[in-house]
């Protein structure tokens, strides 16, 4: 076997077998399949697809290619979600620390962000002290102990998922839902939970523009959960518009911290709409309830305050100082005015997230370095009545804030 005969397979439209993609993950992840050619199967994927048999061995590969985290010296049924991605996705901040409050078990390995897309281990990072690297041992003592704990991903888990990312990345093949879906399945397989919320995102800020292809990709990850022996369920939602009214790492946890806390007006009603109905969905798969039991449960545990106060439980375990919950002054902030009267009809999330990314909130390379407390707070959103001149936005910096930035959320705001 080589990859040249695997080229001629999928260029001919025929299924590669398992034994033909486990010899290109193993070989691509030991180095002795070279870039160029693990670029061209790549844009073959790409351009051709891949049936679900495939697919599942593609994941079932990248699984094996590294470790997988032993999780069953923590009691309980073990609950994980996923977000594909958003702008102003501070979910993970609501529901983790809600679960974990009904005394679920939530062990959750996340990511860093890269480009419009915010990252759960930076926001984290923001706070004074938090340690997001955790020894195996510590993680399952913090789960035990707190019935949470967050951590960045292993040094060797899927390690053929960071080869071949890096190589999509560059390559123009990111945007494959067999590509994608294999690599979050991978993943969250390999983080040992038991059970799998997916957040599917979808519109102008995600990386699915459709409803169908969000579908399709949500079907796709359950289909390979469910092989895989877990219990998975997928929710698709909005992501034309930017979630909540902060985008940028420490904005969002603000506005995490006040969800919780019941301050609503330091939020917005769409943030809290989604973290009840993923949350919802993640006890409903742990605790085996209806939607409804688990709705009125999970919204009673944001009322009664235990959800914040696990909120806090989670920093101080994790070594972060709560006090530090707070918005720091950066040594530019802007505000963003209307240039017209009317009804805010939506708010760009692509624009909103290039915005964030050129403020210091976002990483346009692995290397860029962060600005904690730069991002955006949207004044205005979607539905809201504004005239022209009043403030719609204000933008956070401790570098020059340009006009082109100030202009790309004027031209943000769909106003009519």
């Amino acid at each position: 076997m080589n990859m040249v005969q695997l080229f001629e397979k999928k260029k001919q439209g025929l299924e590669l077998s398992q034994a033909d993609i486990q010899y290109f993950v193993d070989g691509y992840t030991a180095g002795s399949i070279p870039d160029y050619q693990a670029s061209s199967l790549l844009m073959a994927i790409r351009l051709l697809g891949m049936s679900d048999d495939e697919t599942f061995y593609l994941t079932k590969a990248m699984i094996e290619s590294g470790d997988v985290i032993d999780l069953t010296s923590i009691d309980g049924f073990k609950i994980d979600k996923h977000s594909t991605g958003g702008v102003g996705d501070k979910v993970t901040l609501v529901v983790t620390p809600i679960i974990a409050a009904l005394g679920i078990p939530v062990a959750k390995f996340s990511g860093k962000g890269l480009g419009i897309t915010g990252g759960t281990i930076d926001k984290l990072e923001s706070i004074q002290g938090f340690k997001t690297e955790l020894s195996s041992q510590e993680f399952i003592d913090n789960v035990n102990r707190h019935k949470i704990a967050v951590a960045g991903q292993t040094g060797n888990l899927v390690p053929a998922d960071k080869k071949l990312y890096a190589l999509r990345d560059v390559t123009g093949t990111v945007d494959s839902i067999p590509l994608i879906a294999a690599s979050i399945m991978s993943k969250k397989i390999a983080s040992g939970a038991d059970g799998i919320v997916l957040d599917v995102k979808c519109g102008s800020g995600a990386f699915m523009k459709t409803q169908e292809e969000a579908q399709r990709l949500a079907d796709t990850m359950t289909a390979i959960g469910e092989k895989l022996g877990r219990r998975v369920v997928a929710h698709i939602s909005d992501m034309d518009n930017p979630l909540g009214k902060m985008i940028g790492n420490k904005l969002e946890v603000l506005e995490a911290y006040a969800l919780l806390s019941g301050r609503m007006e330091a939020t917005h009603e769409d943030l809290l709409d989604e973290c009840i109905v993923i949350s919802s969905l993640m006890y409903q798969v742990a605790a085996g309830v209806d939607e409804t039991e688990a709705t009125a449960t999970v919204k009673r545990v944001l009322a009664d305050g235990s959800a914040a106060a696990k909120f806090e439980e989670f920093i101080i375990a994790q070594g972060g100082d709560v006090s530090d919950i707070v918005q720091n002054e950066t040594a530019h902030k802007v505000s963003v005015t209307a240039v017209t009267e009317g009804t805010v009809e939506t708010i760009n999330a692509l624009l909103v997230g290039e915005a964030s990314v050129s403020l210091g909130a976002g990483r346009l390379t692995k290397e860029s370095a962060l600005d904690y407390d730069a991002g955006i707070q949207l004044i205005a959103k979607k539905g809201d009545r504004v005239k022209n001149g009043d403030i719609i936005a204000y933008l956070y910096s401790n570098n020059q804030i340009d006009q082109d930035t100030i202009h790309k959320i004027q031209q943000a705001y769909t106003i009519a």
